[in-house]
């Protein structure tokens, strides 16, 4: 298989099944942990590699080094794996997912932004979700006929602040999410509750349905419910481990032990709370852009931004949210016929929102 974004916490994991199933690694991508990636390099040997910045390349233990996007891309396209894991970050992971489809290849994708920015111009017959919740209502549907589906969210790092206090929190306060330890971008986008919107946009397109919906559950236990036309609803417990579903992305199908069973007598009470657009501002097009999906790639855009300007100190908590619905007004009569519009209309958001 091929593997992008091997240094973080879904690739690290991928490689931890690959090795358990005896999956050869054709070339990996990384960013800019080059020491990470020499270590992977020496176990697994692959054919390839690709980084992010060409000032890294000398750094790099291996004789066949590409640099950025361009370089992700020719490795994608000379590859002879049947798979690709994305786990890239952000709108980055686009391009490479849209080249491997366009190939034939399956893409195992961790990388929400594809079906958020592009999810009508991706052949989805060829994507499997390498997320805990996705892969929960997967596993629940099981092809029954279903009346709602639901994921579940873990609040983020302010969901038990003031509301009051978190108008001074801090880049450093957003990123202590309270249940596990996760990259930049997606510890903020839970702060503010943006990755929820997001798998609920990738809920929409894997599954053909806009009866989605999400709900906070603190102890991140249950990732996913199924509700039933015949009124019973199923829920999905497993514990805090991508283990599970990248096991059933790279095999198709695991009969033996993953991650060791959800101890119910230890877990104690379950609660579910509504997810509240005081707390979380991006909740208030939730119900719009179930129903004009193709705006995902605005949101996307003014979000990457967003953040940018949050860590440089030039925004505040609410301000993040501020600029992507401001965003969001200003470009909601776009839409995208094809894939250079996509392009076009992500580079027109972010020029919006940084000079606004």
């Amino acid at each position: 298989m091929v593997l992008l974004g091997s240094t973080g916490s879904i690739g690290v994991n991928t490689l931890i099944i690959a090795e358990r199933y005896n999956i050869s690694i054709e070339a990996l991508v990384a960013g800019n942990n080059i020491d990470l990636l020499n270590e992977q390099i020496k176990k697994h040997q692959p054919k390839v590699v690709a980084i992010a910045n060409e000032a890294d390349r000398a750094k790099v233990n291996h004789s066949k080094v590409l640099c950025g996007t361009k370089g992700i891309l020719e490795l994608i396209e000379m590859s002879h794996s049947d798979t690709v894991v994305n786990a890239l970050v952000g709108y980055a992971g686009l391009a490479p997912t849209l080249k491997a489809t366009s190939l034939g290849k399956r893409v195992a994708l961790a990388n929400k932004e594809s079906l958020v920015v592009a999810g009508e111009f991706i052949d989805m017959s060829r994507i499997t979700p390498i997320d805990s919740e996705h892969f929960g209502l997967w596993y629940l549907m099981n092809e029954r006929p279903v009346s709602k589906l639901y994921i579940t969210a873990s609040g983020g790092a302010f969901r038990d602040w003031e509301l009051g206090k978190m108008k001074d929190a801090t880049f450093s306060d957003a990123l202590k999410h309270p249940n596990w330890s996760m990259g930049n971008k997606i510890t903020i986008d839970s702060a503010t509750m943006t990755n929820k919107l997001f798998e609920l946009l990738e809920a929409k397109w894997l599954f053909d349905t806009n009866k989605v919906d999400a709900l906070i559950e603190k102890k991140s236990i249950i990732h996913a419910l199924a509700e039933f036309t015949d009124g019973s609803t199923t829920a999905h417990f497993a514990g805090v481990d991508m283990k599970l579903p990248i096991a059933f992305a790279l095999r198709g199908e695991v009969e033996e032990a993953i991650l060791p069973p959800t101890d119910l007598l230890s877990m104690g009470s379950l609660e579910f709370l509504p997810i509240e657009a005081a707390r979380y501002p991006i909740w208030n097009i939730k119900e719009h852009i179930l129903e004009h999906p193709h705006l995902g790639v605005v949101v996307n855009a003014a979000n990457e931004e967003a953040i940018q300007a949050f860590q440089d100190e030039k925004c505040s908590f609410f301000g993040m949210s501020d600029m992507v619905l401001d965003a969001y007004q200003k470009f909601e009569e776009v839409k995208a016929s094809n894939i250079d519009e996509i392009i076009q209309i992500d580079q027109e958001v972010r020029t919006y929102v940084t000079q606004r």
